[in-house]
């Protein structure tokens, strides 16, 4: 369609939109995490009982919360976009696999799963040239 036909031009743009959104929302969802304190932890760490990890829950807990706070900056800046990607792609298999061990099903775990796909398609494509890693 001609109307869309000259947007690939603005594929960088396109990244950077992605960029702000997603490390926007994971801000906003992990901060009250990160500062929950060892309750919060305890409770988000033994999520890692679904993928069969049982031991130090409040350090896992603390983990996924400073990925998802700090990843959400570091998403936002484009700095150690690829691993920052990787990171929180593993955060959201963690979560999916919890949202099934509750018995949730597919509806319950769909939006982890969709950021997770997100995620693993920027892994490959990269942050973009609005980024600090420029690539």
């Amino acid at each position: 369609m001609a109307l869309f036909s000259n947007l690939g031009n603005y594929k960088n743009f396109g990244l950077l939109v992605i960029r702000l959104g997603l490390g926007l929302m994971f801000i906003y969802h992990g901060y009250p995490k990160l500062g929950g304190g060892v309750k919060m932890w305890r409770e988000l760490g033994a999520s890692t009982q679904y993928i069969g990890i049982h031991f130090w829950p409040v350090f896992w807990g603390l983990l996924s919360a400073v990925v998802e706070t700090f990843g959400g900056f570091l998403l936002i800046i484009g700095l150690a976009f690829r691993p920052v990607c990787l990171l929180l792609l593993i955060n959201l298999l963690v979560a999916a696999a919890m949202i099934f061990g509750m018995g949730q099903g597919l509806d319950g775990a769909a939006h982890a799963i969709e950021d997770a796909i997100v995620f693993t398609g920027l892994i490959f494509v990269g942050p973009g040239r609005f980024s600090v890693d420029k690539k």
